[in-house]
Parts: C-alpha cells; structure tokens; sequence
C-alpha cells in the first residue's frame, strides 16, 4: 500500500476534520505562510499539492480552498512589509492592469499551444530568470520612482504574470518578484512586499467566482490561513535577516523546483 492513499483514507473520514487531517492541513499553512513571507509568493504550489495528495480533493477544489487561504496569508504579508516601507501602492495598480490584460492572452493562448509544451515553456522562463539573476547584483534598498518607462515595465511585467497564470497556473510573486527586480530594478523586498499585495485582489476575485460555484471548503481555509498569517511574518523577517545574494540564490532554487513540479505533474497526467 502507498503512503499517500493510506494518508488520504485516514485523513478523510465522511468529510470530518479528523485530528489528522487538520495537522496536515495546519502544517500546510505552516509552509504556504512561510514561503509567502520569505519570497512573496502566495502559497499556491504548495497548498494545491498538498490538498490534492493528502487530503484527497480534486484540483479545482483545492485551488478554491488556496485561493481563499490566500487573501489572509497575503495579507499578512503585506503588513509585514508595510510596516518597514516595502510596499509599493503606486506600482501595484499597474501591475494590476497588466495582469488582467495578461491573463486574458493567457487563456486564449492555452487553447492554441499544445498542452505537453506548457511546462516546457515555463521552464525555459525559469531558465532565463535564473541566468539573469546571477548576472544581475541584487540590491535591497533600490527605490520605486514612478516615470513612463517603469510604468510600463510594470505593465509589461503584470501582462507576463497574467499570461503566465493563464497558460500555466503559476503567476503572482513567481512572476512578479523577478519581474520587478530585474525589468524595473527595486530592492528585493520591495518586490515581495509588493507582489503580495497584488495577490490580494485576484485571490478574492477567484474566491468570490469559486464561492457561487459551491467550490469552497471554508474550515479548511481558515485552518490554513490562521496558520499561515503566523507564520508569514516569520518568513518576512528571515527574508530581512539574509543577504539580497543568498534571497535570490534561494528564490533561483524555489522556481527551479516549482518548475519541476510542474514537469513531473504533466509527465503523471499523459
């Protein structure tokens, strides 16, 4: 017998919160909210994984449940950022547009490209992204001064996070983060604080369209979620602690294990 099957029949029982079940779901939120304050992220590829594995929901459900589970872990973050000046209002709502424009391309795209070559595409994105880090010296303390070029790097930069959450499922601080540091050149935790706040608004716009589909599992939200706001300022303050280098080292290694992720999920799905 496999491990996960026997995790799953043990952590599932006629849809009660056995006391399995909510440690797995409690240490889920431990890890979403951790990485969502270390590098800005929402917590989505950890938090779909581990519903589906050990908690033995369908995907979309579990999508829902992150999505939801984001909007406090999120929060959160933002808060943590916002208190030291990390957060940039102004650059999010351009972000914001872009995305939107962005995730409008993605969902046509999806449709014309073979499926099989999605995740090949977001590898070679990784790719790129990683190279250019270890070009670029990553800086902490760059500010965000607002003129038409950045501007419309920005919008550039929410347009691929848009397209990329489209095609793939992936966007947010996987896009963003890199996006802001190496197209419009701001510190690293500027980045990430800002890229946390531009989760907010498509994680409620997501929840609101799962909740009329009925797709919600509320408790098990809130289980993730009060978890994760604790410990999303934790992963802020190690974010703070360690040096631009060693983050952008360790944001490289964190896309280049979602990007496998993604491989080995399309590999076992043919």
């Amino acid at each position: 017998m496999s491990v996960i099957p026997h995790f799953r029949k043990r952590a599932t029982v006629s849809g009660r919160m056995t006391p399995l079940r909510v440690a797995l779901v409690l240490l889920t939120g431990v890890c979403a909210g951790f990485l969502a304050g270390l590098f800005g992220v929402g917590g989505g590829m950890v938090i779909v994984p581990a519903l589906v594995a050990f908690l033995g929901m369908d995907q979309r459900r579990a999508s829902a449940v992150s999505l939801m589970a984001i909007i406090l872990t999120a929060g959160a973050g933002v808060s943590s950022y916002a208190i030291e000046g990390q957060v940039s209002w102004g650059a999010s709502l351009f972000l914001i547009l872009g995305g939107l424009l962005g995730a409008q391309i993605g969902v046509r795209l999806v449709y014309r490209i073979p499926e099989r070559l999605l995740p090949w595409i977001f590898l070679a994105f990784v790719v790129c992204v990683v190279v250019a880090q270890r070009i670029h010296i990553p800086v902490r303390d760059a500010l965000f001064i607002l003129d038409v070029p950045r501007a419309l790097g920005l919008i550039v930069v929410g347009v691929l996070s848009g397209i990329f959450s489209g095609l793939v499922g992936v966007g947010g601080g996987s896009i963003i983060v890199p996006g802001l540091e190496l197209v419009v050149g701001v510190g690293d935790l500027l980045a990430r604080g800002t890229s946390l706040l531009v989760m907010i608004p498509t994680a409620l716009s997501g929840t609101w369209a799962n909740a009329r589909r009925g797709l919600l599992e509320v408790k098990v939200a809130v289980y993730i979620a009060a978890t994760a706001i604790v410990f999303t300022p934790v992963g802020a303050w190690v974010a703070r602690s360690i040096s631009p280098r060693v983050s952008g080292v360790l944001f490289s290694c964190f896309l280049v294990i979602v990007a496998l992720v993604m491989l080995t999920k399309a590999r076992v799905s043919r």
